[in-house]
């Protein structure tokens, strides 16, 4: 193993330090994007109650809209969870192993993880393409608009698990270079 396994992110060099500095960006942009969809489908499920209770009413389009924006919050948040480590995992055998060897096979898991987003964002092409032409029953919009949620959380997992990939375990701890 090279001295980058052993020694971490601070060793990968300016290059990495740009690339994490990018995602970091990305990372704001999309954290934003999680709170705007989480705050319509809030607002959305809150006014739809008072409408149907209090003006015996409903807003025909406000459930689809609050699905879609569910569905774009749950997605688009996928990746701050890769860049947390705040995914289910086992690790009662992987922490018997030595650090050499767990940091060998974070990187490995994250290598894969990559490669099976990518398989993800491809399939996902495909059913975005064959929906598209399908529109939403109360607003004018495409279903497609679901699986484009899809495809942009597997772009931006993509580049977070190859970040960890370069950078190790220690990429988002604070001890890695900014």
């Amino acid at each position: 193993m090279s001295a980058q396994v052993q020694q971490g992110p601070a060793q990968a060099g300016p290059l990495f330090g740009r690339c994490k500095t990018a995602l970091n960006h990305i990372d704001t942009l999309s954290k934003g994007a999680v709170i705007t969809a989480m705050a319509v489908m809030t607002g959305l499920v809150i006014i739809q109650v008072v409408f149907r209770y209090a003006f015996s009413s409903a807003i025909d389009w406000s459930e689809e809209v609050a699905r879609l924006a569910f569905v774009w919050a749950m997605f688009l948040a996928i990746p701050h969870g890769i860049r947390h480590g705040v995914h289910v995992g086992i690790d009662a055998l992987v922490v018997r192993f030595s650090e050499r060897a767990q940091e060998a096979l974070f990187r490995l898991s994250a290598v894969l993880g990559a490669v099976l987003m990518v398989v993800i964002f491809r399939v996902c092409v495909d059913v975005t393409l064959y929906t598209w032409p399908e529109m939403m029953p109360t607003l004018p919009l495409t279903n497609a608009v679901y699986y484009i949620a899809v495809l942009i959380a597997a772009v931006h997992s993509v580049l977070h698990l190859l970040l960890l990939a370069w950078g190790g375990r220690s990429t988002w701890s604070g001890k890695a270079a900014q």
